[in-house]
């Protein structure tokens, strides 16, 4: 049996500190849902989410689309390297190798996450197919997902399951409150299909921000949206293993942003979207109280 030396021990804190650090400062909505779980668990949580930063702010970056694939494709070769077991000499390298090896995560799982980033910097995003759509949000959403639940301990079945619903819930809400800001970076995520049952044809984003019909076009896909998050609500019931207080925390805020853009009929107030939606508090709130709820929450969700 190995045994880790003080020294070790420090190093391995100082990396863990780092990266809570960054975590906190990026000002992510749920760093107090991560901060639930044991040092180990909340460790490679927060891995995964730098990593996810990372190449989220590549994908939405100022650099040239070309230099958007390079830097993606150095981080396609930088995750061979650790599943090759080398990690360089930066705290992120380090936390990610221990969590790969400590709770099993897949490969395909980053390389995803990856090909969600590429297919944003390769070249914006215009009213897709909504099969397009859907791999896209199994990309940057699901695949994340599936990530977290490893680490959260969920049964590989039910994990999965609930990763994948999960995922497609949360990134439809963001797709469907996001749309005057996605255009803004020249994107437009709505499936050209409902664009075209609510009465929009044109696939310029500044244009479709601004339709008439976009309320519909919002409303078609909330119903999608709707369903994912049934399907999420009913895989999260049955899983009866390991820690999943922060799938519920994300399950119950984006729920709550989502019936709150479905009172306002999905008509967004501003012309530069919805604003806040829910405060930084409400957020709070509902983490303490699912914190605090023993297994509850299981049943309340």
């Amino acid at each position: 049996m190995s045994t880790v030396t003080p020294k070790a021990q420090a190093s391995i804190e100082e990396d863990r500190r780092r990266l809570a650090q960054q975590v906190r400062a990026a000002g992510s909505s749920f760093y107090w849902a991560m901060r639930l779980m044991s040092a180990e668990r909340r460790a490679a949580l927060f891995a995964i989410y730098a990593f996810c930063r990372d190449v989220d702010d590549i994908a939405d970056g100022p650099l040239l689309g070309t230099e958007k694939i390079a830097a993606l494709k150095d981080w396609r070769q930088h995750i061979d390297g650790l599943y090759d077991g080398k990690a360089g000499d930066d705290p992120l390298d380090r936390q990610l190798l221990a969590a790969i090896g400590g709770f099993g995560l897949l490969k395909d799982d980053f390389t995803a996450v990856i090909r969600g980033m590429e297919m944003d910097a390769e070249g914006p995003i215009r009213a897709p197919s909504y099969d397009q759509l859907i791999d896209y949000c199994d990309c940057v959403a699901s695949a994340v997902g599936r990530l977290c639940v490893r680490v959260f301990g969920a049964p590989e079945a039910e994990g999965r399951r609930l990763s994948d619903h999960l995922g497609k819930a949360l990134q439809l809400t963001n797709i469907i409150r996001d749309v005057e800001e996605d255009a803004d970076m020249g994107r437009l995520y709505l499936p050209r299909d409902l664009l075209i049952e609510a009465g929009i044809h044109d696939t310029d984003p500044q244009t479709v921000a601004h339709a008439p019909g976009l309320p519909l076009a919002r409303q078609a896909l909330a119903k999608q949206a709707e369903a994912e998050f049934n399907a999420a609500r009913q895989a999260l019931k049955a899983c009866h293993e390991g820690d999943l207080r922060p799938a519920a925390i994300m399950m119950h805020v984006y729920h709550q942003i989502f019936l709150r853009m479905r009172d306002k009929g999905f008509k967004a107030p501003h012309r530069s979207g919805f604003g806040p939606l829910m405060s930084k508090g409400e957020k709070l709130w509902i983490a303490a109280k699912i914190a605090l709820g023993g297994r509850s929450w299981r049943i309340s969700t």
